[in-house]
C-alpha cells in the first residue's frame, strides 16, 4: 500500500475518555493497542497561528513642517519688530545727541513701553491658557460622563470648583458641592450635581446676556437708515457678546484670546447648522412673517436679533467648562423668542 492510498475508515463508536483502552498518541506516534483499543490523535487547531509574525515598529511621525503662511508672517512680523527696535534706537540717540534730558526722558519712554508689552504678552498667555483650561475640563468631563468614570469625574469637579474658587457669588454652590463630595458614587450623579449648583446662576446670566444683545440687535437693526450700521451693529455686538459670556464662565479672554475663542464659536456654528433650523429659527422667522410683510426693516431687524441670539449659545457652548448633562442647552426660541413682545405672558 502506498502512502497516498486512502487509509481504511472505521466505523463510528462510543467509548468513555477513562476507558483503559483509549490511548492518547501524537500526531506522528505509532501506538500499539488490544483489540478494540482506541487511539486518540490529538490535532493542531485550525485556528491556532503558526509562529507569530514579527511586530514590525510604528514608523515615527513626520515632522510637521511650518506652512508658508506661517513662515511669511513670522518673517513679516520679526522685521517689523527689528524694524522698531532700530527706530526706536535711532530716536534715543538721536536725542541723547540733542540733550541729555530728552534722551534720558526718551529711554524712560522706550523701556515703559517694553514693560507694558511684557504685561500684555503676560496677560494674553494667561487668558490662552484659561480657555484651554476650560476646552479640557469640558472634554474630560463629557468623557468622565459616557465612562461613568467616579474618579475621573471627581478630579473635573474639584477642578471645577477651583476654576471658580474666586468668585464669591458661587460660595454657596462650592459650599453644596464639597458637602455631597464624599456621598456620591456615581461619576455622572457627581457631574450632574456640580452642573446643577455650579452652572445654573451663570448659565442663567449667559441666557439674560443673550436676550439682551439680541433685542438690542433687533431694535437698532430695525430703525438704521443704512445697511453699513446694521453691519456694524451686528459685529460689534457679537464681539461684545462673545467677551462677556466668556467672562461669565470664567475665560476672560484677551485679543488673542478673543480670536481663538471666536474661530471656536464659528466652528460650533458650521458644525451645528449656522443658521440653528433644528432649534427653532426657521420657526421664529416664519412667525415674524407678518412683521416682515408689514415693514422690511422690521423683518430684517428680527432676523439679525435671532442670528446674534444664536451666535451667543454657540458661545456658550464653547465657553462653559461643563457639557450639558441634566438639562438640555437653551435655544434660540427659549433666549429671543419674545422678540418685539409688548404684552407679558400669562
Amino acid at each position: 500500500m502506498t502512502d497516498d492510498a486512502p487509509k481504511p475508515s472505521r466505523r463510528p463508536a462510543a467509548f468513555r475518555l477513562n476507558d483503559p483502552s483509549v490511548v492518547m498518541a501524537a500526531p506522528d506516534e505509532t501506538v500499539a493497542t488490544a483489540r478494540g483499543g482506541v487511539v486518540l490523535t490529538s490535532q493542531p487547531d485550525a485556528f491556532e497561528a503558526g509562529e507569530p509574525a514579527a511586530v514590525e515598529p510604528a514608523p515615527r511621525p513626520k515632522r510637521k513642517l511650518p506652512s508658508l503662511g506661517a513662515l511669511f508672517w513670522g518673517a513679516l512680523g520679526a522685521l517689523a519688530s527689528l524694524a522698531l527696535g532700530l527706530w526706536a534706537t535711532r530716536v534715543v540717540e538721536d536725542l541723547f545727541a540733542r540733550s541729555d534730558l530728552l534722551g534720558w526722558f526718551a529711554f524712560g519712554l522706550a523701556a515703559l513701553a517694553v514693560v507694558a508689552g511684557l504685561a500684555i504678552v503676560a496677560r494674553e498667555g494667561a487668558a490662552l491658557m484659561r480657555l484651554a483650561r476650560i476646552e479640557d475640563l469640558r472634554a474630560a468631563a463629557g468623557a468622565a460622563h459616557v465612562s461613568d468614570d467616579a474618579a475621573a469625574a471627581r478630579k473635573v469637579v474639584d477642578d471645577v470648583v477651583a476654576l471658580y474658587s474666586g468668585r464669591p457669588e458661587t460660595a454657596r454652590a462650592r459650599a453644596a458641592i464639597a458637602a455631597h463630595r464624599d456621598e456620591i458614587v456615581d461619576g455622572s450623579d457627581r457631574l450632574r450635581i456640580a452642573e446643577r449648583e455650579l452652572m445654573t446662576a451663570l448659565d442663567a446670566e449667559a441666557t439674560r446676556a443673550i436676550a439682551g444683545a439680541a433685542k438690542r440687535v433687533s431694535v437698532v437693526t430695525a430703525v438704521s437708515p443704512r445697511a453699513l450700521i446694521d453691519v456694524g451693529v451686528v459685529l460689534i455686538e457679537a464681539v461684545r457678546l462673545i467677551r462677556r459670556i466668556g467672562t461669565i464662565y470664567g475665560g476672560r479672554p484677551g485679543a488673542l484670546g478673543f480670536l481663538k475663542l471666536a474661530k471656536h464659536v464659528a466652528a460650533h456654528l458650521a458644525v451645528t447648522g449656522g443658521m440653528g433650523v433644528g432649534d427653532g429659527l426657521l420657526e421664529q422667522v416664519v412667525g415674524h412673517g407678518l412683521a416682515a410683510r408689514l415693514s422690511a426693516r422690521l423683518g430684517e431687524g428680527v432676523l439679525n436679533g435671532l442670528l446674534t441670539a444664536r451666535v451667543g449659545l454657540a458661545a456658550m457652548a464653547v465657553c462653559r467648562p461643563l457639557p450639558f448633562i441634566e438639562r438640555a442647552p437653551p435655544t434660540v426660541r427659549s433666549v429671543a423668542g419674545n422678540l418685539f413682545d409688548t404684552a407679558p405672558k400669562a
